[in-house]
């Protein structure tokens, strides 16, 4: 049974989310998502729209997924894999080459994220758009 192990904000869950979620699934038996509290988000200075325990339900609530866990800080990542016993860790290629030191413990893995949609365009949108 492969275990694999992703980390994000998952701010405004939209179809990106949805389609790398997917494709994690499709590499392992059991996924776990570590998702970003707010106080780890303001420590590298971003502010998430939805708050953590909302982004968490709505993570929980994908079929795809078994476990949650709340990601709060970089450094966790190692002991993370080692606990939850992961055989790979994945992340989108944004971080190509970020993550390459935990290849001692297990396959890293880095997939292409869904083109034209990201929680950042989302905001851009929103923050422009008129108020009703």
């Amino acid at each position: 049974m492969k275990t694999a192990i992703t980390y994000g904000t998952f701010d405004m869950f939209h179809i990106g989310h949805l389609n790398i979620i997917r494709r994690i699934r499709e590499h392992c038996d059991r996924l776990i998502v570590a998702v970003s509290t707010d106080e780890f988000n303001a420590g590298k200075g971003k502010k998430a729209f939805i708050p953590f325990e909302d982004r968490v339900e709505i993570v929980k609530a994908c079929r795809y997924v078994d476990k949650v866990i709340p990601e709060t800080s970089w450094e966790q990542k190692r002991e993370d894999i080692l606990r939850e016993k992961a055989d790979i860790f994945v992340i989108g290629d944004d971080w190509k080459g970020k993550f390459d030191h935990l290849s001692d413990i297990c396959s890293v893995m880095y997939l292409s994220r869904t083109p034209g949609v990201s929680s950042t365009m989302l905001r851009k949108i929103r923050a422009s758009a008129p108020d009703e």
